[in-house]
């Protein structure tokens, strides 16, 4: 049987690793960190958000058309099912979430839990693992890898298989260096870029860190008066620097590509209630209640952490009646409960993502083995490859099933 060299051992090259020695083959495994699966294990804040629930043409709907197409045959061959039951077998259980996502149950180590269930099933499969080792260059030219450079050291094999990541969190190793070896080589590619990212703002407010809006939806437009450009329902979470949580992560890619072009600017805005509505049942509280300080109305509707900061911003005593409101006080408060403007943001960072967008281009990649084309024994797998879903366990699923097919020689 062939000797094939794995090089990344995180969630793509341990399945890569585990299903090539399955099928008999002398597999390497080539960890670069000085053990295995570190972002795995940080994944979900340690949860290890393992993959989504539902059929895989449920799980297909969350990619963009591109990337599902791709990622149809390896989902289909090494679904989510068989990830869970592969970890079951292990000793790991897990439980889905109202939401659908799915993690190990919660215990000390939970993430930690799946790396090494992964990296048992890998070594009883066979697979030699050396950590430490950091591929520092590609040897070879199409149709063929000749070799892999590990300094001074040159590594042989009949076949390869890269599982090398992307470029997010370069603190665990993922320096995305091997996508200009492979440009370089002729393979096509797309930059890295920023996704799933928080989203630094150009005007931060530090004292708001940890305060949370819900029930709303991230908008991205053109300017304050542009066209809209993009929107997330979901909550957002303030940070030192700006805005994280699920909106914000979603939208992170979008916001920077508008940014770039020097057209963003970002709202928080209500799901629940109109401007129309609002500004009615103000209006009717001014009525009804006339003393009612404008800054107890706000609380109604924004964390109290915001409220007098906004006030002030908006240029108004706390201790402003609503009887002496004007229209146009009215409309500004109105417009802060319903659509809170964030601003433009500042660049996103590449290095804090949960996943980055860019890598191979799809068009060059096999669905069915993740070979490359015109290459007789290199694969590419996982977040190298120019696939980025959403929040929710996608990703992860994405690196173990396209880290099957890679494998599956």
């Amino acid at each position: 049987m062939a000797k094939v060299i794995v090089v990344g051992g995180g969630a793509a090259g341990l399945v890569a690793a585990w299903r090539a020695a399955s099928l008999g083959h002398r597999v390497t495994l080539l960890e670069a960190n000085g053990r295995l699966g570190v972002k795995l294990r940080i994944s979900g804040g340690g949860k290890c958000n393992i993959t989504h629930d539902g059929p895989p043409k449920a799980l297909l709907t969350a990619f963009g058309k591109g990337q599902a197409r791709f990622l149809r045959p390896s989902l289909h061959a090494f679904d989510n099912g068989a990830v869970l039951e592969l970890l079951r077998r292990e000793g790991v259980e897990t439980y889905t979430r109202d939401n659908g996502r799915v993690f190990p149950l919660d215990r000390q180590g939970s993430a930690a839990a799946v790396v090494a269930a992964f990296e048992t099933r890998a070594q009883r499969a066979g697979v030699e693992v050396r950590t430490g080792a950091r591929v520092t260059a590609l040897v070879g030219r199409m149709p063929r890898l000749e070799a892999l450079l590990l300094g001074e050291e040159r590594l042989v094999a009949e076949a390869f298989i890269l599982a090398t990541g992307g470029a997010s969190y370069p603190e665990t190793g993922t320096r995305g260096e091997v996508l200009g070896w492979l440009k370089g080589l002729g393979v096509p590619v797309h930059p890295w870029f920023p996704a799933l990212a928080p989203i630094p703002l150009q005007r931060t407010r530090p004292a708001w860190e940890g305060v949370a809006l819900r029930d709303g939806e991230l908008r991205l437009s053109a300017g304050p008066e542009g066209r809209r450009l993009g929107v997330f329902a979901g909550d957002i979470v303030f940070t030192k620097a700006g805005i994280s949580g699920p909106a914000a992560l979603e939208l992170s890619q979008a916001v920077e590509r508008a940014r770039r072009e020097g057209l963003a600017w970002l709202v928080y805005a209500s799901r629940l209630e109109t401007p129309e509505s609002v500004d009615a049942l103000l209006q009717a509280e001014q009525h009804a209640n006339p003393r009612l300080l404008a800054a107890t109305w706000v609380q109604r509707h924004l964390p109290d952490r915001l409220v007098d900061p906004l006030l002030q911003e908006a240029g108004m005593n706390r201790t402003l009646m609503l009887k002496d409101l004007p229209k146009a006080a009215r409309k500004t408060l109105v417009g802060l409960v319903t659509a809170l403007p964030l601003g433009e943001p500042q660049p996103v960072p590449l290095a804090r993502g949960e996943v980055a967008a860019g890598g191979v281009d799809l068009a060059a990649v096999d669905p069915h083995t993740m070979a490359l084309r015109g290459w007789e024994n290199l694969r590419v797998c996982g977040e190298l490859l120019d696939i980025d879903g959403p929040v929710g366990g996608y990703n992860l699923q994405a690196a173990f099933s396209t880290g099957f097919a890679a494998g599956s020689y």
